[in-house]
């Protein structure tokens, strides 16, 4: 069986990929989380799972140590820094110290990378968002954190590794069931700024974490970066061969922080 560790396994979408490789026949699933009562309260016990900080290379190390694969589910979180100051404004969001997006979406991916590449991990499954062609684009505003932009550097750094990779750009993240849409793949946010009349550029976190598994499985995901989508309305994506062989190779001209 494959061994694979799953950064940020208790998140909202990577406890989905957690839980789907725990469950498969031809993956091992293990866990990277922080925070063992976190654990406990999301999956009712700490089995299959190991604690660390990606900001840690050491504790990386012993984690990633023997696995063969790795997804990087890990990412900052905003959180309201300041309450509204007037009736109907919106309260001010940002990112609490040591948790920006350049320690947490760039930083913290890089050491990942870097650990994978020193273990002999054989492909990265990279988890991230559409948008990263928008400097401008109001996730970027957020705490002036520019987390689409640390992002899109953070992926720059694993296609330059040398490493087999697989990118994921997911639309907007929905908690709902899985595998009931068409899957839209796509590239350079042409989904975001132009979806397919009637669709909204957004995916559930199930359908992400069947990507994820699909993508450690089929041969023709490796060294590619796409954006996906989903159609409520289309023909449910059964064959993700034939999906991941409509993606293209991942670029190299991810732009730079302005």
């Amino acid at each position: 069986m494959k061994r694979v560790l799953v950064t940020g396994a208790t998140g909202r979408t990577g406890s989905l990929v957690f839980e789907k490789l725990q469950q498969s026949q031809e993956f091992a699933g293990v866990g990277l989380a922080r925070s063992p009562e976190k654990a406990q309260e999301r999956f009712g016990s700490t089995e299959g799972l190991v604690f660390g900080d990606i900001c840690d290379r050491q504790s990386l190390q012993t984690a990633m140590d023997g696995c063969q694969g790795l997804v990087i589910l890990t990412s900052a979180v905003p959180q309201v820094i300041a309450p509204p100051s007037e009736p109907g404004e919106r309260p001010q969001m940002g990112f609490a110290p040591g948790s920006e997006p350049e320690i947490v979406d760039y930083q913290g991916q890089v050491n990942q990378i870097d650990v994978a590449q020193a273990v002999g991990v054989q492909q990265v499954v990279l988890v991230g968002s559409m948008g990263g062609t928008d400097e401008n684009h109001f996730l970027n505003r957020i705490g002036n954190g520019k987390i689409l932009v640390w992002k899109r550097k953070a992926e720059q750094y694993l296609m330059d590794s040398g490493l087999t990779y697989t990118i994921i750009r997911a639309g907007g993240l929905l908690d709902e069931p899985g595998g009931d849409r068409e899957l839209l793949v796509g590239d350079n946010d042409e989904l975001l700024n132009q979806p397919p009349e009637g669709v909204k550029p957004s995916i559930p976190r199930a359908d992400v974490a069947e990507l994820v598994v699909q993508a450690l499985r089929e041969p023709t995901a490796r060294n590619t970066a796409f954006d996906v989508i989903s159609n409520p309305d289309g023909l449910a994506t059964r064959d993700f061969a034939a999906l991941f062989a409509r993606t293209t190779p991942g670029s190299t001209e991810s732009g730079s922080i302005a």
